[in-house]
């Protein structure tokens, strides 16, 4: 129920409770009425009654909104709208980038930010020492000191809350996260500075990190203007991080057939997906989301529809594709048919030595066991593997692949718009940004073969 108080300069306070906030503190909106010179006591009375039913209303469809509100409870509203519309990673990443943007200005009143306190916000993201993901290695032979205490790995994991796959990784050399680090040293019985030491404590968030931060921000203060608690964002007028665009990093041709040779040791299930991801240019999400039926042998084609992503709450679940052009169906080379119908038949054999533990999905890779492959599994054994070859090739990430097969397109003379289709892009202005490097080769390439093809023929005809 609207309140209504007259006010001595002959206007209107309207007031409209709008329930309490996370601290408990009741939310208030109120605005101004001021009635119309001539207008009888009958007729304002009257006017004001609707004013308050009409602003009563547009309070409880939400369409009236509060600069006086904390950033943080603003963020709050915000996150529950956006719920429906946003992707579950992309979900999980805003509502991790808001544990700082809240310690940082989430006390601050929405209506008092200004782009001060934006860029000295930025300036504390790229100073070293913040970084939240910084890993951690083990100082001791985990695996020899648990065989020395005569404690199982699952004994580790129980008193300790953590995982026993993360248990074997570390066995295994592999750094961790704090938080499976302090689950080991519990688990152990250790102080956590007596098994792990931190890695990489002082090297700052990357320009492009820090830019995130700053589109989030910008996102949830637009919509306080659309729901009128802003007049305008302060990021509108805050200088944004600058990001220093980057060639990505690819292999040329000679070093992707290095790398063909190299994997022809390795175990049937990574050789096929790193072969695969180099010869389609798919994201890593993309692959792991294949199904058998996706693939068309008798053709040679392949739909992509589907992505395979991975969230600590959630396990592996099946996701849509990064956008609508990236639903696509492309033509498979020979040799990516050829490596699926043997890794098909190597899938078969040991779906019958699992016999009931085989875990039915369809999915092309797999565990052992049938079960969805982990999309960082994939990641870290690429890691390892280019880390063992570094004499032979220079050091690339998973992600490299997809830029090697663009890359080697264009070199190849393949129209800008085919490549853009293969790869999912909205629209061939993606492409040309991604790989301005590539084009720039091959527009000089093209340079020097019409030097070649013509100089001969002006030479004889001024001859």
């Amino acid at each position: 129920m609207a309140t209504i108080k007259q006010r001595n300069n002959g206007s209107y306070q309207i007031t409209v409770s709008c329930g309490y906030d996370m601290n408990g503190r009741q939310i208030r909106r109120t605005m101004t009425y001021t009635p119309e010179k001539g207008m009888t006591a009958r007729q304002i009375d009257k006017e004001v009654q609707t004013q308050a039913v009409l602003f009563e209303e547009k309070c409880a469809q939400g369409l009236v909104m509060d600069g006086r509100m904390k950033f943080a409870d603003f963020a709050t509203e915000w996150m529950k709208h956006k719920k429906v519309e946003l992707r579950p990673k992309t979900y999980a990443t805003y509502e991790n980038l808001l544990i700082r943007i809240n310690a940082a200005i989430g006390h601050m009143r929405i209506d008092r930010i200004q782009p001060r306190h934006l860029l000295s916000f930025y300036e504390n993201l790229a100073e070293g020492g913040i970084r939240a993901d910084t890993k951690y290695k083990c100082l001791i032979d985990l695996d020899a000191y648990m065989k020395e205490h005569k404690l199982s790995k699952a004994a580790v994991s129980r008193s300790g809350n953590t995982a026993e796959s993360n248990i074997l990784s570390v066995t295994k050399g592999n750094n961790c996260s704090r938080k499976t680090a302090e689950g080991i040293a519990e688990g152990l019985s250790l102080p956590l500075r007596e098994v792990f030491s931190p890695i990489g404590v002082d090297k700052p968030l990357s320009s492009k990190t820090i830019l995130h931060y700053h589109r989030l921000i910008s996102s949830i203060l637009n919509t306080a203007v659309e729901w009128g608690a802003l007049i305008s964002n302060p990021c509108g007028r805050t200088k944004s991080p600058r990001v220093e665009r980057k060639d990505p990093r690819y292999l040329d041709e000679k070093q992707a057939a290095v790398l063909l040779d190299l994997l022809e040791g390795e175990e049937l299930l990574y050789k096929t997906a790193i072969r695969f991801l180099l010869f389609t240019g798919l994201r890593r999400g993309e692959m792991l989301g294949l199904n058998w039926f996706d693939v068309d042998f008798d053709n040679s084609i392949m739909q992509v529809c589907r992505s395979s992503q991975y969230l600590p709450d959630r396990g592996i679940y099946e996701d849509g594709t990064k956008n609508s052009s990236s639903n696509r169906v492309i033509k498979l080379p020979q040799t990516a048919i050829t490596d699926l119908k043997r890794y098909r038949t190597h899938q078969l054999q040991n779906r019958l030595l699992m016999g009931d533990r085989w875990q039915e999905s369809d999915r092309i890779f797999t565990t052992m066991d049938g079960s969805p492959l982990h999309p960082d599994t994939l990641s870290r054994w690429f890691t390892k593997f280019i880390k063992a070859h570094a004499d032979e090739l220079p050091y690339i990430s998973l992600h490299s692949l997809r830029h090697t097969n663009a890359t080697l397109q264009i070199a190849g003379g393949v129209p800008i718009t085919t490549v853009a289709s293969r790869l999912g892009h909205a629209d061939t202005t993606t492409t040309g940004r991604i790989y301005a490097h590539a084009i720039k080769s091959a527009d000089e390439a093209a340079a020097e073969t019409l030097e070649s093809l013509l100089t001969p023929s002006l030479n004889r005809n001024i001859g």
